[in-house]
């Protein structure tokens, strides 16, 4: 069982934006009450106390988009969230969409029922926050890694059943579809955030999806419209519109160090969330992995079909961060909110997650200074130590 009450002293502490020097964390069941200049000794007697000299304290990291870990893929088996929710934490992940990619609908509704039934007894891991649905809604020609037999146009009925009650959280969508903007207006309304992706959408077909109640952008530059001078499409769309948040893989392949840095450029933190697009061998060594229905290569750096087509990451959050801080020069601090403040506040979760600070979810993790980490809590919970 965890110990209710914990003091943190001694870590250099980073929550977005902000780094903080000879400050100590309380937390009490789950929250964090205090952040203050109280010594190690300050608190209830029967708390824990860490010292963590040398440490760095971080806000648990929010991962948006993930297909799988450690052998295991959500889409072809949606009863693994939880298995790979019980391992996530030892990359720093606290919550996170289990993404399910382009399908049959009746495995979505598996996926559904799982985290609507609510985690097993004796649970301890990162908190599924809900599903990320991309596809089957999809343009074929920017169909990636996703069947096109599975590929259908949008319908209300098919939709039916999308709320974040009902556990979907965010829908990637390709707006230029027959019917794509009267399903993004419903879902906008329920409160899902709708996501572009997979699209063909030129840039006027873009501007009215965010009319309508696209707030997201999926794997910018990644399976979509080019940006050409003519016709910015979507991703001149998503990077002209102010406040628009997207979704980067900055794994060194999917997008080139030169454009990460040219993109944070034109607009910094607060728009930009760092995603692992993570498939099945997350966490495993080179071999051969399920991302849905098809094999996919694993080498030490890349996941691949077999005509080459990329098929998600290998990249861990940490590495995600590091990368970030290289490409663009960016500090620590600028760095996580693309894992934490940002993603929290797309979910609606800004007040809550995200951030060290008093009346926050106690979503804390330990790492060294070149982002190892070593402890995971998920409120308050330790859930992982290295």
């Amino acid at each position: 069982m965890s110990t209710s009450h914990t003091i943190i002293h001694g870590a250099e502490i980073y929550t977005p934006f902000d780094r903080l020097l000879n400050k100590t964390v309380i937390v009490e069941n789950g929250r964090i009450i205090r952040v203050d200049d109280a010594g190690p000794t300050t608190g209830r007697s029967n708390a824990e106390h860490i010292d963590a000299s040398g440490l760095i304290l971080i806000p648990g990291l929010i991962e948006l988009q993930i297909n799988g870990a450690f052998g295991l893929d959500f889409t072809a088996e949606p009863e693994a969230i939880y298995l790979v929710a019980q391992k996530l934490p030892r990359f720093g992940v606290t919550s996170f969409l289990p993404t399910i990619i382009t399908s049959p609908l009746e495995c979505i509704a598996r996926a559904q029922a799982l985290l609507q039934a609510g985690a097993p007894a004796g649970f301890r891991g990162a908190r599924p926050l809900g599903l990320h649905i991309e596809g089957p809604f999809l343009n074929p020609e920017r169909k990636g890694a996703h069947r096109p037999e599975y590929l259908r146009s949008p319908s209300l009925d098919d939709y039916a059943g999308f709320s974040p009650e009902t556990g979907v959280r965010l829908v990637t969508m390709a707006p230029e579809l027959p019917g794509a903007l009267e399903i993004i207006s419903e879902l906008a309304r329920r409160g899902v955030v709708v996501s572009a992706g997979h699209s063909m959408a030129t840039f006027a077909q873009a501007r009215e999806g965010f009319r309508r109640g696209v707030r997201y952008a999926t794997h910018l530059f990644n399976a979509m419209s080019p940006l050409l001078q003519f016709d910015p499409g979507l991703p001149g769309a998503v990077l002209a519109q102010p406040g628009l948040r997207f979704g980067l893989i900055v794994d060194r392949i999917h997008v080139h160090p030169a454009l990460v840095e040219l993109i944070w450029k034109l607009t910094g933190p607060g728009r930009l969330t760092l995603v692992s697009d993570a498939m099945a061998a997350l966490g495993m060594p080179p071999g051969q992995y399920k991302l849905g229905d098809y094999e996919v290569n694993v080498d030490a750096t890349s996941a691949r079909l077999s005509n080459g087509v990329l098929a998600g990451s290998i990249l861990t959050h940490t590495a995600a961060v590091r990368n970030l801080m290289a490409f663009t020069g960016c500090s620590l601090g600028d760095a996580l909110t693309c894992l934490t403040t940002t993603p929290a506040d797309l979910l609606g979760m800004g007040d809550v997650t995200g951030q060290i600070a008093p009346g926050y979810q106690a979503d804390l993790v330990l790492v060294t200074p070149d982002l190892q980490v070593v402890r995971t809590w998920v409120q308050g919970e330790l859930v992982y130590e290295a």
